[in-house]
């Protein structure tokens, strides 16, 4: 049987960026989770769905970082999410260390590392969701047959199937 899956954008969607905190996301002490990212995570857990997260890090090959800081980023992060709620696992963090005119099929918004991680896990693209706060999230998902989730504000533009303020309020509002 085909399983089902969320998956997550990194920043802006489980972490800060662009805050008084932290600008971007180079090492892991730069990690600050957003108000209830854990217990959301937790919630699409308990429902039956993976949690996968997809991130554009291009930071990787314009020398910000190193492909094993990279690692290191997302074990930490792991590992917070864990501390905060000990359901809040994520499976599997792809990230496409591509620059953006480099033209690669994995960096969102094309669905590379979607369908990727679809054909690895044997996943319903279908009941899948896509959740990101950028609308090349949107697209990716879109480009993979998922259906689509924006966190914005109300001002924002989106051909996302649905909007929400934030990650918790996704899990709050019951409709995955």
């Amino acid at each position: 049987m085909k399983k089902k899956a969320i998956f997550l954008d990194r920043d802006g969607v489980i972490n800060e960026i662009l805050s008084n905190r932290v600008d971007f996301v180079n090492k892991p002490e730069d990690i600050y989770l957003l108000p209830g990212v854990a217990e959301a995570i937790a919630t699409f857990n308990r429902k039956g769905y993976m949690v996968l997260v997809t991130t554009n890090q291009a930071g990787v090959s314009l020398g910000y970082m190193t492909q094993n800081e990279l690692l290191e980023i997302h074990r930490h992060m792991k590992e917070k999410l864990i501390n905060e709620n000990p359901d809040a696992h994520i499976h599997e963090f792809a990230a496409c260390v591509h620059r953006p005119k480099d033209g690669c099929t994995c960096r969102k918004p094309e669905a590379g590392m979607l369908l990727q991680l679809a054909q690895k896990y044997d996943i319903d693209l279908v009941s899948s969701y896509m959740i990101g706060d950028q609308e090349t999230d949107i697209c990716a998902g879109k480009k993979a047959g998922t259906r689509t989730i924006r966190i914005a504000d109300d001002l924002e533009e989106t051909h996302a199937d649905m909007k929400f303020s934030s990650l918790l309020n996704i899990a709050l509002e019951n409709i995955i």
